[in-house]
């Protein structure tokens, strides 16, 4: 014949050496069972199992148990308890769910088993839930974040403003230039640097001056727009050593 108190004894024995500070005797009137039989807390809280250390989750649960008269032939009686952070339909469920793991262990001891699968479960609810609220959180986040707007920038847009800006900056250079030199031939037309070597700039210049124009507007040249002038001062250069250099042999 079976001994139950004795094999209830030995699981609470078994219970208190494992979950030590996790596990007290409660009086009856606190255990929300109906029974007079004495009646258990184990305080339960999603952790891991490796390292033993709480998350940062912040919910507990209290599971209450007592031993029936031929446990563990017959299923304890159960109940749950939200100690922090847990909603009652979620504690209906669990219980549920640890009642119906209890008539499929029959014939053994159990509540630890019943323990860690409600550990599991407590572990995987609620670690889901902060799971969905960081998504929520990151895809708040990244609605927040301010798109900026416009063209890019591409081969084709940049050839196309380069190609806008030079003409602007054409005809800026035009306007500089006298009338006479814009019309003339072109084999009579006199290069920017030359127009100004010749003197002829001068009149202009004095005439800019004494215009009622307030404001200046400098342009920056470029070394590759006076291409064509270099080429005509090293050809004047030559020039101009070549007669130095037939004069000194005639005085010679």
């Amino acid at each position: 014949m079976t001994d139950y108190g004795q094999e209830q004894e030995m699981e609470i024995e078994a219970l208190e050496a494992i979950l030590m500070d996790e596990f007290k005797e409660v009086h009856s009137s606190e255990s929300g069972l109906n029974t007079s039989n004495r009646c258990f807390l184990i305080t339960i809280s999603p952790q891991d199992d490796d390292t033993d250390e709480s998350t940062d989750i912040p919910v507990q649960l209290g599971l209450v148990f007592s031993h029936t008269e031929k446990y563990p032939d017959e299923p304890p009686l159960l109940n749950v308890k939200s100690i922090r952070g847990i909603q009652a339909d979620d504690l209906k469920t669990l219980k549920e769910k640890l009642e119906q793991e209890a008539s499929e262990n029959l014939g053994m001891a159990m509540v630890y088993t019943l323990v860690t699968s409600a550990k599991e479960w407590l572990s995987e609810r609620y670690s889901q839930d902060a799971s969905n609220e960081d998504i929520e959180n990151e895809e708040a986040a990244k609605d927040d974040v301010i798109v900026p707007h416009g063209e890019p920038v591409t081969v084709e847009t940049f050839l196309a403003w380069r190609e806008r800006f030079e003409a602007e900056l054409a005809l800026e250079r035009a306007k500089l230039m006298p009338e006479s030199a814009l019309t003339a031939p072109k084999e009579k037309k006199l290069t920017g640097r030359l127009w100004y070597e010749s003197g002829k700039a001068k009149g202009a210049i004095a005439v800019n001056e004494g215009s009622d124009v307030e404001e200046e507007e400098e342009i920056d040249f470029d070394d590759d727009d006076f291409e064509d002038d270099e080429e005509d001062m090293l050809e004047h250069y030559l020039a101009e050593k070549s007669d130095s250099s037939h004069s000194s042999r005639k005085a010679a």
